[in-house]
C-alpha cells in the first residue's frame, strides 16, 4: 500500500485528536513502521530543544568519514584501514566548496567558512535534490514523499570508534541512487537528506582483528567530476571524472532505499 505525504500525516494527526494526547517524532515513525526500531543514527532527531552541546561527530569518529577507495576494493578479504590520508581535514569532505555544487554533505570542521543557514540555502549541484531537516517528522515527510510509498528501509554503520582496522567479509548491494540523511557538524540537530545522482550503496560487512564486527554503510560515486582534485590524487592518485570512487558512511547518517521485502523498512 502506498502513501501521500498529506495521507499519511492527515491520517496520523487524527488519531491523537481523537486521543488528546501531545504525539512525537517517536510516535510518528510508530505510526508508519510499527514493528521497525528506530535506528540509532537518528536518536539525535529525538533531543529536546533540538540541540546538543557538543559537535556530534567526535575526533575519535573522523576516519569513519575520511576513507575512500575503488569499487574493486570491495571484496571478502580486502584490508582495510579507516582514514588513507594525512590530511583529516581535507578527507572529511570529498567534495568542493558546497555553493559550488557539494553533493557529499558530511559537514565537518567548517563552521567558520559557512553557516548552517548557508549551507542549507545553498544550491545544489546538478542532479542532486538536497533538504534540510531538523525533526523526525520532517524526514519521514520527506522520505515518503520522495519515493511515494513507504515501503522503504533506513540503512546505517555500526563502526567501533575506537577501531579503524578491519578485513572486509561481505558486501551487499542495497540500491542505486539512495537518498542519504547525514548529520550536519553543528550543535543544532539538522539532518541532510539529499539524492545523488549515478551512486550505488552497499553494506559492507567488517571484522576487527579483536574479532568484533562492524557494518559500513558504503556510498559508490560513479560520477566524480565535482570531487575535490587535490583530495582524489592525495588518497587515490586520479582525477575527478576519470573513475567511480566509494567511500564509507560514519554512524551519524543513514541511507533511505526502497524495500521489495516486507511491508515495512528494515534497519541493518
Amino acid at each position: 500500500m502506498e502513501f501521500s505525504r498529506i495521507t499519511v500525516l492527515a491520517l496520523f494527526c487524527l488519531a491523537f485528536v481523537r486521543t488528546g494526547a501531545i504525539p512525537s517524532g517517536k510516535d510518528y515513525w510508530k505510526y508508519v513502521w510499527s514493528n521497525t526500531p528506530l535506528p540509532e543514527a537518528f536518536s539525535d532527531l529525538l533531543l529536546p530543544y533540538g540541540k546538543t552541546n557538543s559537535l556530534p561527530i567526535r575526533v575519535e569518529e573522523l576516519n569513519q568519514y575520511s576513507t575512500l577507495f575503488f569499487p574493486h576494493d570491495l571484496y571478502p578479504g580486502k584490508k582495510i584501514v579507516l582514514g588513507n590520508s594525512q590530511s583529516v581535514a581535507k578527507m572529511v569532505r570529498p567534495f568542493t566548496e558546497p555553493r559550488q555544487g557539494v553533493t557529499d554533505s558530511i559537514w565537518l570542521e567548517n563552521k567558520e567558512r559557512q553557516s548552517l543557514d548557508d549551507f542549507c540555502n545553498s544550491p545544489t549541484a546538478i542532479g542532486e535534490h538536497k533538504h534540510c531537516v531538523s525533526s523526525l517528522e520532517s524526514m519521514i515527510d520527506h522520505v515518503i514523499s520522495h519515493f511515494r510509498t513507504s515501503k522503504i528501509k533506513a540503512i546505517s554503520s555500526t563502526f567501533d570508534k575506537n577501531e579503524d582496522q578491519y578485513v572486509v567479509e561481505e558486501v551487499k548491494k542495497v540500491g542505486e541512487n539512495a537518498v542519504m540523511c547525514h548529520r550536519l557538524n553543528f550543535k543544532k540537530v539538522v539532518f541532510n537528506c539529499h539524492q545523488v545522482r549515478e551512486t550505488t550503496a552497499y553494506v559492507v560487512s567488517l571484522a576487527a582483528p579483536d574479532g568484533s564486527k562492524a557494518k559500513a554503510l558504503t556510498v559508490c560515486h560513479h560520477d566524480t567530476r565535482g570531487m575535490n582534485p587535490e583530495l582524489l590524487y592525495e588518497a587515490l592518485k586520479v582525477s575527478p571524472g576519470t573513475v567511480s570512487v566509494c567511500h564509507f558512511i560514519g554512524n551519524k547518517a543513514a541511507a533511505w532505499v526502497p524495500n521489495y521485502s516486507v511491508d515495512r523498512p528494515c534497519v541493518i
